[in-house]
């Protein structure tokens, strides 16, 4: 790894030297304490089971037998089968795909030499993460190296205005205040605020939260904070990004800075939550950035699978697992539809949706009648759309700038962002939907061949596969089976190069090849990806935190012994931190 350090438009590895953060602010503590973003939650104290010592590895599995087998290869997976082959278990690891990696991938997707991450392709999440903390050595031994600037993210309206988001503290304050007079204060305020309860609000997106370990947590801060204050908090934390915002910003260009952070948590401006989530976000993104995998994502899943397989660990791709095998009501193991077994001493893991868990791999007969009901019912969010760019030279943005940036969002702003969200939960294409127009060769050039650049453009205010009804500008007509076409995802990321195009004069002309992704391509990709929902379930707040996955279900366990339920579809939800596999592993371990 090269540790000098680049210029300030150059990438550089998370080793280096970090922008300054806020005066006085104990950064490793507060990464240390942090669940979505941060170092050191780990679930509370497990009950160890009949013949354990708490912290004991499982025994070695005989022939043919693991102590645990995996079932889905994606993030969650890959991090419970890290750490428990770290403690010396050995795990088997089934991919019903022919590739490894769930939502990430790297492919040439448009011309030789172009690398392209698929579908997720950005780790203040991961790398913000107790998982990374817990694996942190292992994988950077295993080849994984990272590459971030200071320019996480930005904003650009069609008239041409523009906000930058720095990871100086300082110097964003200083932008929001030429904004509007006292937005930048604001703005200190509120990370400020967050900075000042980070124990509580972390410990509720990175513990188990039916849990012991919990429970003590949340005793604890109320009796510290008071009740009425802890009360406040939570009532506070319900604000909708569209409150917080108006409350504390005057300039509609913090607004429309902050505003499309929401989606990607799931959730659109106007929902619950929102606001709690456009504060977590920002705060992320000063303390991480926005780092990529040097060559490509795949480099984290090739740092995995080499340090897994190194602990004896077992990948097998083209594993369609159909059947969870029990005795009793114990998990015992799983089968796969060309009738393969795969045994577990130990336990079962599943990342999958909970319709997959409790209506295809489990026998009716073993589900209590209130978790199939809920189940049934887990609902689904809007459609994602990607596309990808070769280009044949960098974009020339209005401002030279904006070319440092790794996330620019293009948007009318915050009430642009919820018409479109709006749209699109009707059914309908929307007139003016949010681009993310993501930059990994501004941190990154390796992905392309010199002097050339790509482009990652995400839509995530599509309607699903089946759900499409219309278009908000009635020029493209929808099939009456509301199912996505090629055609249809071609027309649509026609109008969203021509808007693009409209703040990068040089667009059209440096195209060389693109690849248009639709929700039922994403569908079709990835089968926790239900109609195209990239977030694996809706992310609103009757399906989330404690009743995440389900009302009727607890943490990560199952109604089976040794069966844990993990992945997007489970607390703490969607993203690259691997939590939800930490979790379990953990829970294994304790």
């Amino acid at each position: 790894m090269d540790h000098d350090r680049p210029a300030p438009n150059q990438a550089k590895t998370l080793d280096e030297p970090q922008p300054t953060i806020p005066k006085g602010f104990d950064r490793r503590n507060f990464l240390r304490l942090s669940g979505l973003a941060g170092l050191g939650l780990l679930s509370g104290p497990g009950k160890a089971r009949a013949g354990e010592r708490p912290g004991k590895a499982a025994p070695s599995a005989g022939p043919g037998q693991y102590d645990c087998v995996i079932v889905g290869s994606g993030i969650n997976s890959l991090v419970a089968a890290a750490v428990l082959a770290k403690a010396g278990w050995r795990v088997c690891v089934l991919e019903r795909n022919d590739r490894l990696g769930g939502c990430i991938r790297t492919e040439e997707l448009t011309l030789p030499g172009f690398k392209h991450d698929v579908f997720s392709s950005w780790h203040p999440l991961f790398v913000t993460s107790p998982a990374y903390a817990e694996l942190k050595d292992a994988l950077h031994a295993n080849g994984l190296e990272f590459a971030n600037n200071d320019y996480p993210t930005a904003v650009l309206l069609p008239d041409g205005r523009r906000l930058i988001l720095k990871r100086s503290r300082q110097e964003n304050i200083q932008s929001m205040n030429a904004a509007a007079a006292g937005d930048g204060d604001s703005y200190q305020r509120n990370l400020a605020e967050l900075e000042k309860s980070a124990s509580l609000t972390f410990g509720l997106l990175g513990k188990d939260l039916w849990s012991y370990g919990f429970t003590r947590m949340m005793c604890s801060q109320a009796y510290d904070m008071g009740m009425h204050e802890f009360m406040s908090y939570f009532g506070e934390s319900f604000q909708t990004a569209r409150g917080w915002l108006e409350e504390n910003f005057k300039s509609d260009l913090c607004h429309a800075l902050m505003a499309p952070w929401v989606l990607h948590t799931g959730l659109g401006p106007d929902s619950a939550l929102s606001g709690f989530m456009d504060r977590l976000i920002f705060f992320t993104l000063e303390v991480a950035g926005m780092p990529v995998v040097k060559g490509g994502s795949e480099g984290l899943l090739k740092a995995f699978v080499k340090y897994i397989e190194s602990r004896n660990g077992r990948f097998v791709v083209k594993a369609d697992v159909d059947k969870i095998l029990t005795q009793g009501k114990k998990a015992v193991g799983v089968r796969t539809v060309d009738g393969q077994t795969y045994l577990a001493a130990k336990a079962v893991l599943c990342s999958v949706t909970p319709g997959q868990l409790y209506q295809r791999l489990l026998s009716p007969e073993l589900i209590p009648a209130e978790v199939k009901s809920q189940a049934g019912q887990y609902r689904f969010g809007k459609g994602g759309m990607q596309i990808h760019l070769a280009l044949d030279q960098p974009p020339r943005w209005p401002d030279p700038e904006l070319g440092k940036v790794a996330m620019v969002h293009l948007t009318p702003g915050l009430n642009g962002v919820s018409m479109a969200g709006n749209q699109a939960e009707n059914g309908l294409l929307p007139a003016e939907g949010t681009i993310v127009v993501g930059q990994p060769t501004a941190l990154d050039p390796s992905r392309a061949p010199q002097g050339k650049a790509i482009l990652w453009l995400q839509l995530q205010e599509l309607p699903s596969e089946g759900g499409l009804k219309g278009d908000a500008r009635g020029e493209i007509a929808a099939p009456a089976d509301g199912k996505w076409t090629q055609e249809i995802a071609e027309k649509y990321a026609d109008r969203i190069i021509d808007r693009l195009a409209g703040q990068i004069p040089n667009l059209k002309e440096s195209i060389l090849a693109r690849k248009v992704l639709s929700p039922a391509d994403l569908a079709r990709a990835n089968i926790n990806l239900v109609g195209g929902d990239p977030y694996s379930g809706a992310c609103s707040l009757d399906q989330f935190f404690f009743w995440r996955p389900l009302r009727a279900t607890k943490n990560h366990s199952t109604p089976l012994e040794g069966l844990y339920h993990i992945g997007a579809s489970t607390h703490p939800g969607p993203g690259l931190g691997g939590v939800s596999g930490l979790l379990a592993a953990k829970e294994l371990l304790d």
